[in-house]
């Protein structure tokens, strides 16, 4: 792992986006006010739906779930990346290297899996919204969630350890922004064929099966949506499946792009750019295009703003006395 002529590699170098200082500076604003709004997006997403008991439904606590993943899959990647950006000498070590390479992955996968369960139950609220409640009850999603994370986390272990079974023969030079499992194998020198294998199996597992799952899920949904009687119910409908497609595609689509596709055909320059949407697009679109354009999100985000104002306004108006 990592050896040649018994000498170990402790860093990597990552050549980043970009080696132009100016273009650095640019992309550095950009990515950080990008991750400053998935912060703030995401976290208004979980103190709403926590604070509003309305918003205690299978959909919403499937949605705190995702918005959870995009924090600390973003935070995986961009921190890092910002740091580069500002750095001459953009190296990472070893165990930070592997370190990322695991919990970028692993949140990736979850997420994968999460896309689709939202898919299911937006399907049965659709589909058969007679016996919604006792399909997806609270202990149903809880248990639903539970494995979500378990198999994301798993199946990122297996990955990660194949990947690094791989000789690098010294090689240190990752293109990327980030380390990557791809980004590792372009500068591999020993034979890959079976982790190669292995990331197509795990790609037909995680992307492939799950976006198949959607896609067939929404075109039943679609169909249901059509039955609807009044115009404003499907509006309403079709612009909550809408929006999920748009973040499904984008997510599904440039990482299938990335990982589903022969060595022979990869390029890191392209695979970075892939990256992009994947690892920083789309869990910036989650909450804006899926979430904070619902009417019922925004309601309990103004109901947490006024119960904050009327707190603030009762503490000048009666401070304190000690």
């Amino acid at each position: 792992m990592a050896w040649k002529n018994d000498t170990y590699i402790k860093e990597f170098i990552l050549l980043g986006l970009s080696s132009d200082p100016y273009l650095q500076n640019i992309l550095f604003v950009i990515f950080l006010v990008t991750y400053l709004v998935i912060l703030l997006a995401n976290s208004l997403i979980i103190l709403a739906t926590v604070v509003d008991h309305s918003l205690h439904t299978p959909m919403y606590f499937f949605l705190i779930n995702l918005s959870f993943v995009d924090i600390c899959y973003s935070t995986s990647t961009i921190p890092r990346m910002l740091r580069d950006l500002l750095s001459a000498k953009k190296t990472i070590s070893f165990e930070e290297c592997v370190a990322q390479m695991y919990i970028s992955l692993a949140l990736g996968m979850t997420e994968c899996i999460i896309l689709a369960v939202m898919a299911y139950d937006r399907y049965i609220a659709i589909w058969i919204p007679l016996h919604y409640t006792t399909i997806i009850d609270a202990t149903t999603c809880i248990k639903i969630a539970t494995a979500t994370w378990i198999c994301g986390f798993l199946f990122a272990i297996f990955h990660v350890t194949l990947t690094w079974s791989v000789d690098l023969c010294g090689h240190n030079t990752i293109n990327h922004f980030v380390c990557e499992v791809l980004g590792v194998l372009s500068i591999g020198c020993g034979n890959v064929t079976l982790v190669e294998f292995v990331i197509f199996v795990v790609g037909v597992l995680i992307l492939v099966i799950p976006v198949s799952f959607i896609i067939i899920t929404y075109i039943k949904i679609i169909r249901a949506i059509l039955k609807i009687s009044t115009l404003a119910g499907r509006k309403k409908a079709f612009s909550t499946c809408g929006s999920h497609i748009i973040v499904v595609t984008l997510f599904y689509g440039s990482a299938m792009a990335t990982y589903m596709k022969p060595r022979s055909e990869s390029s890191p320059d392209i695979d970075k750019h892939f990256a992009i949407f994947y690892l920083i697009v789309t869990p910036l679109l989650n909450p804006l295009v899926y979430t904070l354009r619902n009417k019922e999100v925004k309601s309990a985000l103004k109901l947490c703003w006024l119960k904050q104002w009327k707190r603030d306004h009762m503490t000048i108006q009666y401070p304190h006395r000690s």
